[in-house]
């Protein structure tokens, strides 16, 4: 009796929530910052995420093949359900595989490399903090480049280049471009507002990559089709990235592969509500995609955003992935019509091929094959302030984030 009052507060709780954010939609009023708090405490309230935990565990007690194995697939997912302890609260019933949903943990060496000797070469490099400190070969970053007196700037925000250039008419200034569809009409604005103001010594190097591509090569992948390496029994669909592309594209891995998948938000009750949802799928064995992130994502995605992309980008024929390797039509590269502003083009700086350090296993971890605590460098040579693979880089990295929140200063 006690759980189906919790499990009613939840609905109740939740009910109200979204009819305020419909209220203020329809009155376009702004939430001052304190009814913001207020309004996505609902999402972390304590007496909602333990309904939802015991409803999990109740509905998953009939699976046969328990624990249920969920790929998250955004460095967010895996951040939150670490720090917040969720794979913890659901251990026997669910097991989380952390996938490459990080884009600094899948940007390969050569081009860390690349941005590396382009700093070298006396540009103005520009990029996202966390890229300054991925490592290169021999562990060289561009940070270590920055140290050296070489000028590499870290951005907030790439339109900042514009303002770089204007300030440097004699120099020549990149911006080193990463990240999933979440990011990537950012880049395509800013080379659109280069061109509109005949900025002639601004350019981009695209490392810009597609989500579904990845999925469909995991999917694909001989650790999980032949050898049986990895089970994946159903997905979380990266909430960012779906705000852009929305949930349509993923109903190709539900058809083609009858697994279920789940877009989630950001907090814990959102995660929680993706698991509920996929273990409802797999009782039923009705798998479909299902939007448990409707206050920000819709299937059709963002037009507009879309419709950047496609005027400034088109897909490469292929792209390495760091621990994926070479994956076909996954990444954008420029259109002709703005070559102009490619700087791969531009300065056609050649690398070469690189290896990860020895005993380093992002690469596997990235495939769902190890966890971070099977490295033998994790948390001892390998931390966040020294790290030994692109995994321990970013917050968004599994190796991270495993060790802020089990084996660092925010371990409870």
């Amino acid at each position: 009796m006690r759980f189906k009052l919790t499990h009613k507060y939840l609905l109740f709780r939740l009910s109200i929530f979204f009819s305020f954010l419909k209220q203020t939609v329809k009155l376009k009023q702004k939430l001052r910052p304190s009814q913001k708090m207020e309004a996505f405490k609902v999402f972390r309230d304590a007496t909602l995420v333990e309904a939802l935990v015991k409803r999990i565990k109740k509905e998953a007690e009939d699976l046969p093949n328990r624990p249920v194995h969920v790929m998250d697939f955004c460095g967010s997912h895996t951040q939150v359900i670490v720090k917040e302890g969720i794979d913890q609260l659901l251990e026997n019933y669910i097991k989380f595989i952390h996938g490459p949903g990080c884009p600094v943990c899948v940007l390969p060496q050569e081009r860390v490399d690349l941005a590396i000797q382009l700093a070298k070469s006396g540009v103005i490099l520009c990029t996202y903090g966390d890229v300054l400190r991925v490592p290169g070969s021999n562990r060289f970053s561009l940070l270590h480049a920055k140290a050296e007196g070489y000028d590499v700037r870290m951005l907030y925000l790439c339109l900042e280049t514009i303002k770089i250039a204007q300030e440097n008419p004699n120099k020549e200034v990149v911006f080193f471009a990463i990240g999933f569809e979440t990011t990537t009409p950012h880049t395509a604005s800013l080379i659109l507002k280069a061109k509109e103001l005949g900025i002639k010594n601004l350019s981009v190097v695209c490392n810009h990559v597609v989500t579904p591509a990845a999925v469909q090569h995991i999917l694909n992948s001989p650790e999980v089709r032949e050898y049986g390496k990895v089970r994946i029994d159903a997905f979380i669909g990266p909430g960012h990235v779906s705000t852009i592309i929305g949930t349509k594209p993923y109903e190709y891995f539900v058809e083609e592969f009858r697994k279920p998948v789940a877009i989630s938000g950001f907090e814990p009750v959102d995660i929680l509500s993706s698991i509920l949802a996929i273990v409802r799928q797999l009782k039923t064995r009705n798998y479909k995609v299902e939007n448990c992130y409707q206050r920000a994502v819709d299937k059709e995605g963002n037009k507009k955003a879309q419709e950047l992309v496609a005027q400034v980008f088109e897909l490469r024929k292929s792209f390495k992935w760091r621990g994926l390797g070479v994956i076909p039509y996954s990444a954008l590269k420029i259109r002709k019509e703005y070559e102009d502003y490619d700087a791969e083009k531009k300065f056609q700086i050649k690398v070469s091929s690189s290896q990860e350090p020895k005993g380093c296993i992002c690469g596997a971890v990235l495939r769902g094959l190890r966890a971070p605590t099977d490295c033998t460098l994790f948390g001892n040579v390998c931390t966040p302030e020294n790290p030994m693979g692109s995994c321990m880089v970013s917050p968004e990295g599994a190796c991270n984030a495993y060790f802020r929140y089990r084996y660092g200063v925010y371990a409870v």
